[in-house]
């Protein structure tokens, strides 16, 4: 259905309360964090007594919109407009702002990507609402308030944030954090169909050509393997043999902090509960301690095999094999066997 925004101050219909979830579709395949705030959402709104909405603003939606329905959003609210079909910090602001202000949500939620990071806050102002950025947590306390749960001071420290005056409340989540919910072929939702409004402010980027560029590819997120490495491996050189490990058994290469702090890895690779989570089927733990930060990210592995020198580190008590030796020697003598396991 279609249906035309109400002028500002007009009474708004009774209804359940909303839960929107803004939609990410640029890299729908590879950043899946709009599907696992769905998914989330979904929990709120048991807990709210409130309806999970995703917002889409674009030109050719459809299939995505179709997506969002299939994965947990009961209505979407659409903006078609081949004015959209590139993605616009600001017209994508003013749209959300209006929005918000016609259909008042109780919560918006936005994936921490770089996009959200730079439109989330700008719709936050706009609406004189707060917002926690990077949150690795969201829940209901008794008084149906928004529990954000972020990282602070350098993610040694957890803290919940409330919002209890202002709405909408409003959330950045990082990717990983939540599980999607299984795609849904017999899922219904309602669509709301937005006109794009004749007085938005005209985009004061005018974007004349783009092109996409393959990046360097580390889908940590959704690696079935993760071979991940410490301070324990001893120095840069070591810790190269984790990508030939990595390499060979098929999966992606994580680090703790000091393994970045080191140098020794990329920013992007690091693994933790202020940072990224993972949940693969097999995690490989190198010359890692086990310290909270590394380990609040890696909960959700189906398997962990941990190797250290110290039996009594914290990672190998939460492992499911053990082995206390060289972190080093070990991963020398794996990617020995797996190259003489392939050649044969």
């Amino acid at each position: 259905r279609t249906l035309h925004p109400r002028k500002e101050g007009e009474e708004m219909a009774a209804g359940k309360k909303e839960i929107w979830v803004f939609g990410d579709y640029r890299n729908y395949f590879q950043n899946r964090v709009t599907l696992q705030l769905l998914s989330r959402a979904t929990d709120l709104a048991r807990k709210l007594d409130a309806v999970v909405c995703a917002t889409v603003f674009g030109h050719g939606t459809s299939e995505w919109v179709g997506e969002y329905i299939a994965h947990g959003a009961e209505k979407v609210y659409l903006v078609e407009d081949e004015r959209l079909a590139a993605y616009s910090c600001e017209l994508t602001t003013a749209l959300m702002e209006r929005l918000a202000r016609t259909f008042s949500p109780e919560i918006i939620l936005v994936g921490a990507t770089s996009f959200g990071r730079e439109f989330a806050p700008r719709v936050a102002k706009r609406l004189g609402t707060g917002l926690t950025a990077d949150c690795v947590g969201l829940d209901i306390d008794e008084d149906g308030l928004l529990v954000q749960t972020a990282p602070a001071f350098g993610g040694n420290v957890l803290t919940r944030i409330v919002t209890p005056l202002r709405r909408p409340q409003m959330a950045t989540v990082r990717p990983g954090v939540f599980q999607e919910i299984p795609h849904n072929y017999d899922a219904s939702g309602e669509i709301v169909t937005i006109p794009y409004p004749d007085d938005l402010p005209h985009d004061r980027v005018r974007i004349t050509s783009s092109e996409r560029i393959q990046a360097v590819s580390r889908n940590l997120g959704s690696a079935e393997v993760v071979v991940c490495g410490g301070r324990g491996m001893g120095s840069k050189g070591r810790f190269r043999n984790l990508y030939e490990l990595a390499r060979l058994l098929g999966g992606e290469v994580g680090a703790t902090r000091p393994a970045v702090y080191a140098k020794w890895a990329e920013e992007d690779e690091l693994v933790g509960q202020a940072d990224r989570h993972i949940r693969p089927k097999v995690l490989f733990s190198f010359g890692v301690s086990g310290a909270i930060q590394h380990t609040a990210g890696i909960v959700e592995a189906g398997f962990i095999v941990a190797v250290n020198k110290n039996p009594n580190a914290a990672m190998m008590k939460m492992a499911d094999v053990a082995i206390v030796a060289d972190a080093h020697q070990v991963c020398l003598a794996l990617i020995k066997e797996l190259r003489k396991r392939l050649r044969g």
